[in-house]
């Protein structure tokens, strides 16, 4: 009988929903903290109008990767997170207690390659991490993924078909 370890491991797709501010540590580490917004459809039985549900994530993103993620992403940018969750408590001034979980990850990635300050995508380069396979593209209007090899070669004009 295989005895497995224990999993605490989360993967999120969604928007940031504020502008993202990098602090420091007292011994000099970066950290950024923010909320991801993601969504979800479902319709209840027997109805025919679908019900949209919005859930706020918690991450945390540390060192180089807080830096680069500051100065990439703002408010609205699509994002996917993955790491771990961890549960933080403290003492208010009033001595309640209170919790709060969060994401603490350990791979971000743009997914629409928008750069602060600029309204379009594309405008700001190629996301951080992308596939290791190049020929693999997204299409940036409709999401989707063209499986076609990407050739960089000249087009030869007799092998174009007319």
């Amino acid at each position: 009988m295989a005895v497995f370890g224990d999993l605490n491991e989360a993967q999120i797709i969604g928007n940031i929903t504020q502008d993202l501010e990098v602090r420091y540590t007292t011994g000099g580490s970066a950290v950024v903290n923010f909320s991801v917004a993601t969504n979800r459809s479902y319709r209840k039985q027997g109805a025919e109008e679908w019900t949209e549900e919005v859930a706020f994530h918690n991450v945390v993103v540390w060192g180089n990767d807080a830096e680069y993620l500051s100065q990439r992403a703002s408010k609205g940018t699509r994002i996917y997170v993955k790491g771990r969750l961890q549960t933080r408590s403290w003492d208010d001034q009033d001595g309640k207690k209170n919790y709060r979980t969060e994401i603490v990850a350990d791979r971000v990635i743009l997914l629409d390659r928008y750069e602060r300050g600029s309204e379009q995508p594309g405008k700001g380069g190629e996301p951080r991490e992308m596939a290791e396979d190049k020929s693999v593209k997204e299409d940036p209007k409709s999401g989707s993924q063209n499986q076609k090899p990407v050739s960089t070669d000249e087009i030869d004009p007799d092998d174009l078909p007319f």
